[in-house]
């Protein structure tokens, strides 16, 4: 854990060590391309995120007491693919994939990445596909829109101990809306999520064929409120501060979360094509089996 955190720190130095640029340049992809904003027709958006969460504590069942746990690591990488399809900017369209990794047991936190897949404690593989579309509704506010997508489980269904993903076909739709203050030097970004999870219920799951802990948040809706609060030392680089709350409500699977989430990271503009981003964040509360870790994040984003 101390190399990844001395790499994020490295980086955040990195950003401002680019503060003493000039503001008079025109705003660059990482100021101008929030999540609100939309691509115009023919205009390619590619992200390639990268998460590792690793978690030594848990929330006992019903309660918000946590306990220590053997160490349990959980790898995403999530590629996003995104297109304009319409004279006004104002439709886009796309797809998602997810990979994950997870092990179990105690083992350190970089293990993960050796991508083993014992079912017993470790798994990995393409777990989700999702087409999806992005929509700014009115033209009148242009730093408001959502996007809405449809994720697939793609992953072979295993009657084994260890947990790959959720096995939910998932409906999610995201609101953003983002406000540039001080000059343009700071932004304040808001997102809210809605997400509905469809499948079978936990405890109808066949124990000889199929993994019941992967049902877990069938028929249940994850709502996500999030705001971040970013600072543009530079026309290429900022930095923010982000926090969240999150609950999944019961809609008949007899099971509920929340949790609390802060953070940090910042963006760096590396050509006019490519922003790098690295982030860090910390889950302080939660409730109901909600594991009390940390996330370490890094993403690399073209705009074509």
């Amino acid at each position: 854990m101390k190399k990844i955190s001395l790499a994020i720190v490295a980086m955040m130095v990195t950003f401002l060590g680019f503060s003493q640029e000039e503001g008079t340049q025109k705003k660059s992809n990482v100021q101008e391309f929030t999540p609100s904003k939309l691509l115009s027709k023919g205009q390619w958006d590619i992200k390639f995120f990268n998460s590792l969460y690793t978690q030594t504590k848990q929330t006992g069942a019903g309660t918000g007491e946590s306990f220590t746990i053997d160490r349990q690591n959980f790898f995403t990488n999530t590629t996003e693919i995104y297109t304009g399809v319409s004279n006004n900017s104002r439709i886009n369209v796309g797809f998602i994939f997810q990979v994950r990794a997870n092990n179990y047991g105690g083992q350190n936190a970089l293990s993960v990445f050796d991508f083993k897949n014992n079912g017993v404690d470790s798994r990995s593989g393409l777990t989700t596909i999702a087409p999806s579309i992005r929509v700014q509704p009115f033209a009148s506010v242009p730093n408001f829109s959502f996007t809405s997508s449809l994720y697939l489980p793609v992953f072979k269904d295993e009657a084994v101990p260890a947990y790959l993903d959720k096995r939910s076909t998932f409906w999610e739709t995201k609101f953003f809306y983002d406000k540039t203050f001080g000059g343009g030097d700071w932004q304040i970004f808001t997102e809210a999520d809605f997400g509905f999870n469809f499948g079978e219920n936990q405890s109808d799951a066949d124990a000889l064929t199929e993994n019941s802990g992967e049902r877990f948040a069938n028929n249940s809706m994850f709502l996500p409120l999030s705001a971040f609060l970013s600072y543009f030392p530079s026309s290429k680089s900022t930095l923010f501060v982000n926090a969240q709350q999150a609950f999944l409500i019961d809609l008949g699977n007899n099971f509920e979360q929340n949790y609390t989430q802060l953070g940090f990271g910042g963006k760096y503009q590396l050509t006019d094509v490519l922003n790098i981003e690295a982030s860090y964040g910390k889950f302080v509360r939660g409730n109901n089996f909600q594991g009390l870790g940390e996330t370490f994040s890094i993403g690399l984003r073209a705009l074509l």
